[in-house]
């Protein structure tokens, strides 16, 4: 990407630390965010250069923001965080919902919604969904540049075709291949237990994964009366 954007990221787990990192080598302006206070990111500020600031104050200025959050946290954040943000504020949805594992049930998603319709709508405000089906010591350190073989590529599904374009190029800019996913309703085919589920496939691989997909949700990746348990031990 020619253009330097300014990047908001709510969420500084290991996900959002690869992508802080990430952006902020590619000289993005980068503001970070997590549920704890500036003041806990002190050491990732350091590192990288971006700007610890309250969840809050993301949106301000911000040309995209990634939430990279558990699912079961998005509805703890701030009441109407996207409610003065322009139309054309680019919001990246990276979640899965793990009942079994870490989310308990979440009633929406369980009677249909799929994984970011429900963050869409507790957000108020559009969503691209990307970087979900990865690993995130893969995302942090297996980005190769374009034209490699075998470069691992990532679907981007949304709504939104600018905004679509524009994550794409920071998924290739990274040193991922992006793929067009279609459009968010579509975004159940890189949910957790399709087969392009934390494949690391290159772009063709890819799109064969997305198209072998079936939309039924398997019972591992539903609630039980006992969820959650952990990674560990689903319950």
């Amino acid at each position: 990407m020619k253009e330097k954007i300014k990047i908001g990221i709510i969420g500084t787990g290991n996900i959002g630390a690869a992508l802080t990192r990430h952006f902020t080598r590619l000289e993005h302006e980068v503001v970070v965010a997590n549920s704890r206070g500036p003041a806990t990111l002190a050491d990732l500020a350091r590192e990288t250069g971006a700007k610890p600031v309250s969840v809050a104050e993301v949106p301000r200025g911000c040309d995209l923001v990634v939430v990279t959050i558990p699912e079961g946290k998005i509805p703890d954040l701030p009441r109407g965080l996207f409610k003065n943000a322009p139309a054309n504020l680019i919001v990246i949805d990276t979640g899965n919902y793990y009942p079994r594992h870490r989310d308990g049930k979440i009633e929406g998603i369980e009677n249909g919604l799929l994984e970011s319709r429900w963050v869409e709508q507790q957000l108020g405000h559009p969503v691209i969904k990307v970087f979900n089906n990865i690993y995130a010591e893969h995302l942090a350190k297996r980005g190769e540049p374009p034209g490699a073989p075998g470069r691992i590529a990532l679907p981007v599904s949304g709504d939104d075709a600018k905004a679509k374009e524009v994550v794409m190029e920071l998924v290739n800019d990274i040193g991922f291949d992006p793929v067009d996913a279609g459009g968010l309703d579509e975004s159940w085919r890189q949910q957790p237990g399709t087969p392009v589920y934390a494949a690391d496939f290159d772009a063709a691989g890819v799109r064969r994964a997305l198209a072998q997909a079936t939309p039924e949700r398997k019972p591992e990746w539903c609630a039980t009366p006992k969820s959650p348990g952990t990674f560990e031990a689903p319950a």
